[in-house]
């Protein structure tokens, strides 16, 4: 058994609102409480129809209020449209509100297209700067030093948990080498997955923030009843990947039997590409798809997506899957792997 963790965009669902969906990610995450996942992490996109989670911080607040165990936190800000200073500040108030629940993901895409990222103000060169403004960030959440002429207030001493998030070798060097923990963007751009672990594993050096490595991977898991129930579940996601790479982002689709016939031969890789690490099926088909990705990458910890437009359903999803881990084994696939909380 792995420790699970959920990742929510929030979805906008054809026929929903935003405050439907809001609602739906603290019922979800009070649920995912219940069920023992670890945390629940909500990440920044901008200019997107179907992702209501773009005031991410604010949308933090909204679901730590609801819940009172679970760890709840960002997956992830992207760091290059702000000032490290505010997002230590935004931080450090969720920190003041709920001690000791509250994580910090940090990613340096821009969550969003050209004319949006100019609208944030944001440059082509701010990605450069990434690993200057973590160092920055993490440095105002610290107790203040001596003389230190710009603090955060609220965020000095508070410490929030720092994650470095990446779909690619950089976020993995860069995290080795900061000594934090690494959470891996497998769920929709594996290309690089099994070279990044050995990346950040390899090359991971202590630090006061962490003793050894951590790592967290991506996961879609759509679990139903039965597999065909849970294959019908999953086409949601299919569609609203695929109206995306056409250009033309929706809300969260109903699912369709129908979605695969007007897809293209390069299409359909497409999809098979960038959603292959997926688990879709019953109880025992994910209990078997979750031990095989826990033996092939031997991950500390899963964070799992399930963009299902149902919300009953999509609770129910996560129940399934929670029963399915626990009929795998105990695993501790890096021995003495410490965990960031």
């Amino acid at each position: 058994m792995i420790p699970l963790s959920v990742l929510d965009l929030a979805p906008i669902t054809q026929g929903s609102s935003v405050r439907q969906a809001l609602d739906n990610a603290r019922q979800l995450a009070q649920a995912a409480e219940s069920l023992g996942y670890r945390r629940f992490w909500l990440a920044e996109h901008h200019g997107m129809a179907g992702i209501a989670s773009a005031a991410t911080s604010v949308v933090i607040g909204h679901v730590a209020a609801g819940t009172t165990t679970i760890r709840v936190g960002a997956g992830g800000i992207m760091l290059p449209n702000h000032s490290p200073l505010v997002i230590a500040e935004q931080f450090g108030t969720l920190a003041a509100l709920f001690p000791g629940r509250i994580d910090l993901g940090l990613g340096r895409a821009p969550g969003s297209d050209q004319p949006t990222m100019r609208a944030l103000r944001r440059t082509n060169a701010a990605a450069d700067a990434f690993p200057y403004d973590v160092a920055e960030l993490i440095a105002y959440l610290e107790p203040p030093a001596s003389g230190q002429l710009v603090r955060a207030v609220p965020g000095g001493g508070s410490n929030v948990p720092v994650w470095i998030l990446g779909s690619s070798l950089f976020g993995a060097h860069l995290a080795a080498a900061m000594g934090l923990p690494f959470a891996f963007a497998s769920h929709f751009a594996p290309a690089a997955l099994m070279q990044a672990i050995d990346v950040y594993r390899s090359e991971f050096q202590p630090s006061k923030h962490l003793e050894t490595s951590h790592l967290m991977l991506g996961l879609n898991a759509f679990a139903a009843e039965s597999d065909e129930e849970a294959r019908w579940l999953f086409t949601s996601m299919q569609t609203t990947f695929l109206n995306l790479r056409r250009g033309r982002p929706t809300q969260l689709a109903a699912p369709s039997r129908e979605f695969e016939k007007d897809m293209t031969p390069m299409e359909h890789a497409m999809l098979q590409e960038i959603l292959s690490c997926t688990v879709v099926g019953s109880r025992a088909t994910v209990a078997a798809g979750l031990r095989a990705f826990a033996e092939r990458t031997g991950a500390d910890e899963f964070m799992l997506s399930a963009q299902i437009h149902d919300f009953a359903a999509r609770v129910r999803s996560f129940e399934i899957t929670a029963l399915a881990n626990a009929d795998t084994p105990n695993t501790s696939p890096i021995p003495g792997s410490a965990s960031p909380e």
